[in-house]
């Protein structure tokens, strides 16, 4: 019997398939510009959308949390680590998602993971859009319900995938925004197709809520669409909030059932009061200055432009997140490479984060980047499209 690749083996062969990742040590707060190996880079690969990571009134608010409440919280939320500020935070989102309840995981992964082993398990079904993100996927895979996935977006698709489980209690699951594509799913028509044949249906606005709908509040709430519509709804709070943790949003009766049987929620010790007592202040920020989402709406309209004249490949995405699709890893980390010499940092996306031959520079912005950033960007890319 022919014995197992060793670990050694293994990672020659990530490192000859060019998929080798590695960490660098960034010096400095998150912003529009960063330290990295002591040099300052124009940051255009960070999840902040909203710039609000380095706000000081931000860190102030996690000051005097941790003076208040010290650093941890000592213990599980059941047990003695739910503090009066993790209540007020998850009163207010729930207020921001217009839901009766919210409650707080230590990650989006954990939320992912913990609300679907919660809903579903042996004997119902779980219905997936094939570029969810990897949390989700996990989530489906690992709940011990009968698992497939649907084509990107194909909703004939997934219709006819309900229709083969009608007898078994269904839940579909998808991303609000793709994060590595930028795009938005189709939540009219999901909520459509569920409706009609009594399934349940998960949304995840990782990369919307703090972006878009009035306010921020993202595809589900910004459109109007409750519980009866959407079962949940899943936020991150270290993206466009600029902190760390997640949320789930939904009826009392679905909060109760994950307050029960969410093991990532029940056996996990609590955030910091401190973070909470930050995130609620980024919330407040987040909402009351529309000023941060004309910002980047205007970003993302200069940067298409900008690439088309390049005739640059970008996927169809009014968000964010502007991937340029470059096909294989070695081209993909030849371009990163140039563009940080230039001295932009954009990372390089490569499977098994993105389906091969789809290798990418995926490009995001916040709202403290300038127009002059844009357009050293897109020289910067110019550039080195024109050389690799």
């Amino acid at each position: 019997m022919a014995r197992s690749p060793s670990i050694a083996d293994r990672l020659a062969d990530i490192r000859r398939r060019d998929l080798r990742r590695r960490r660098r040590v960034v010096g400095s707060p998150q912003g529009r510009e960063i330290d990295i190996d002591g040099r300052r880079l124009l940051n255009f690969c960070s999840n902040d959308y909203l710039g609000l990571a380095g706000d000081p009134r931000v860190a102030a608010s996690m000051r005097r949390g941790a003076e208040r409440w010290g650093a941890g919280a000592g213990a599980s939320h059941l047990i003695c680590g739910h503090t009066a500020a993790h209540q007020e935070l998850e009163e207010a989102l729930a207020v921001f998602t217009g839901r009766p309840r919210a409650l707080l995981f230590g990650s989006g992964y954990a939320a992912n993971m913990g609300t679907i082993g919660a809903l579903v398990g042996p004997g119902d079904r779980v219905i997936e859009d094939r570029l969810n993100h990897a949390s989700l996927l996990d989530g489906g895979w690992l709940s011990r319900a009968a698992f497939s996935r649907y084509r990107h977006g194909d909703m004939d698709e997934l219709a006819c995938e309900l229709d083969a489980a009608a007898d078994q209690r269904a839940l579909v699951v998808t991303d609000g925004v793709f994060s590595m594509d930028g795009d938005c799913c189709l939540l009219p028509e999901l909520i459509s197709i569920t409706r009609a044949r009594d399934a349940w249906l998960l949304v995840d606005e990782a990369h919307s809520l703090g972006v878009l709908g009035p306010g921020g509040r993202g595809l589900v709430a910004g459109n109007g669409h409750g519980p009866e519509e959407v079962l949940a709804l899943v936020g991150t709070l270290g993206k466009a909030f600029g902190t760390a943790g997640a949320f789930v949003a939904g009826s009392e009766e679905l909060i109760e059932l994950l307050v029960q049987r969410a093991r990532h929620y029940i056996y996990t010790t609590a955030m910091p009061s401190a973070l909470a007592a930050a995130t609620l202040t980024a919330l407040a920020i987040a909402e009351a200055e529309e000023w941060r989402r004309d910002r980047l709406r205007e970003l993302v309209e200069r940067f298409r432009a900008g690439a088309a004249s390049l005739a640059l490949p970008l996927a169809t995405s009014a968000t964010p997140i502007q991937p340029v699709v470059v096909g294989e890893p070695a081209r993909a980390l030849a371009m990163s490479a140039a563009l940080e010499a230039a001295g932009v940092l954009v990372t390089a996306i490569r499977p098994p984060t993105v389906p091969a031959g789809t290798a990418r520079l995926r490009i995001t912005f916040t709202a403290n980047h300038e127009p002059a950033d844009v357009d050293r960007l897109l020289d910067a890319l110019s550039a080195c499209a024109s050389t690799s």
